[in-house]
């Protein structure tokens, strides 16, 4: 029989040792992706979209501190109550907060203080994971994935809001310099025919996943293709040099509307004219590569692209079906002193490259329902006035790749790294 004294003080078991392990990773992995910015970059909200760098750091602490610690760590002591109020991002549940497009106001704490606070909480978390396992709070095995998927969202937000801030600079200012990765094989379109039916759709059990990606469920596709690769600079390119963005019968209307009152001619960072196209990227501006995967487009202006072609975008539930073959460890994934933007082959294998939206509106699966408490504010919420995205993209962590995943943003949404991949009727 084991002793009660040696019950209190067994290790962690291996899976929760392997948890605890990868939660002080991705907090390491946040820090080291601001390294290449100043206190004064960090501090800059550009639009309402934007979030500082600053405020990601003190936002995902806030996370730890607010759903992990203070409810399980006896003794933890809270940082500075003020940053419920800073650092609270929408959790209605938890209280009041400093309004969205208003983050950039927020001088005081500064940076040194924020990493203090990081700091702060990454000690809690050790004293949390020194715990023994029969002294471990078992909630946690659902918190801290939840944890580490919301710190590695953000992760993918530093990156894509910090490259809208440093666009906005007259010069043109990089994030970093990296080599650009081998060109794949010349990108060749082929479709890809289903026969359709009933299938099951949604996360299958077995890993981490967000509770949008279920409940599991049966539906009804008709027959349909989809293309073997995302839609290319050079496609989008012909495109504009077709009158596309002043053809009112390619869009719809609050598309029509929206490029009307924005005056707007090409994709978000695009930059020049026809013949000597330039984009910003995280590595400064670039000439146009024809080959690499269209990046930073709105769910209108993939529609109309589509309509051009006289296909459409594909419904959420047959990309999960084509994608569902391929392996996104395939993909090129998020590194920080990797090259953070779209290259031709990208994509090919359905994971990577952009995210692509669907003309599906994102909303609840049959069967679904938020959770209780802040945490089930997640996702359920927003489940209103958005489309679902598909694939992960160049800036994406690989824990946020699989078929199921749902991605989903508003149809103006363009400072995400977004595009398209085409579908037909069969």
């Amino acid at each position: 029989m084991v002793s009660e004294t040696a019950r209190s003080t067994a290790p962690l078991n291996a899976p929760r040792q392997a948890l605890a392990e990868r939660v002080l990773a991705v907090r390491t992995r946040s820090r080291a992706l601001t390294m290449p910015l100043s206190a004064e970059d960090m501090g800059v909200q550009t639009m309402e979209d934007v979030s500082p760098a600053k405020w990601h750091l003190a936002h995902t602490s806030w996370f730890w501190e607010r759903f992990v610690l203070l409810p399980h760590l006896d003794g933890y002591r809270e940082f500075d109550p003020r940053f419920n109020y800073l650092f609270n991002s929408y959790y209605e549940a938890v209280g009041s907060r400093q309004p969205r497009a208003r983050r950039g106001e927020i001088s005081r704490p500064g940076l040194d203080h924020i990493l203090a606070y990081r700091a702060h909480v990454d000690g809690g978390l050790e004293q949390l994971f020194a715990l023994s396992g029969a002294r471990w709070p078992q909630a946690l095995d659902a918190l801290l994935p939840i944890g580490i998927a919301h710190e590695e969202q953000h992760q993918e937000l530093i990156l894509t809001d910090i490259k809208h801030v440093l666009s906005v600079n007259p010069f043109a200012e990089c994030y970093g310099e990296a080599a650009v990765p081998a060109r794949g094989p010349e990108p060749v379109r082929e479709w890809i025919s289903f026969e359709g039916g009933q299938d099951m759709f949604g996360h299958e059990g077995g890993g981490f996943a967000f509770d949008n990606e279920g409940p599991r469920h049966r539906a009804w596709l008709e027959p349909f293709a989809i293309a073997s690769r995302p839609v290319t600079n050079g496609e989008y390119a012909a495109f504009i040099a077709d009158g596309g963005y002043r053809t009112a019968s390619l869009w719809l209307s609050d598309g029509w509307a929206r490029i009307g009152e924005e005056a707007r001619e090409h994709p978000f960072y695009w930059r020049g004219g026809p013949g000597e196209w330039r984009e910003y990227t995280l590595h400064g501006e670039r000439e146009i590569d024809a080959d690499a995967p269209v990046s930073h487009l709105d769910y209108f202006e993939a529609s109309a692209f589509a309509e051009w072609t006289g296909f459409r975008l594909p419904e959420e539930r047959e990309w999960e079906l084509a994608a569902r073959a391929n392996d996104p460890a395939g993909g090129r994934w998020a590194d920080p002193d990797g090259f953070l933007h779209p290259v031709p082959g990208d994509g090919d294998g359905f994971f990577g490259g952009v995210w692509e939206w669907t003309r599906s509106a994102y909303g609840a699966y049959p069967g679904y329902r938020a959770g209780k408490g802040a945490i089930g504010e997640y996702n359920g919420k927003f489940m209103c006035g958005q489309f679902v995205l598909k694939g992960g993209s160049a800036l994406t962590p690989p824990d946020h790749v699989r078929a199921s995943y749902r991605n989903f943003f508003p149809p103006q949404a363009q400072w995400q790294m977004t595009g398209l991949r085409l579908a037909r009727d069969s």
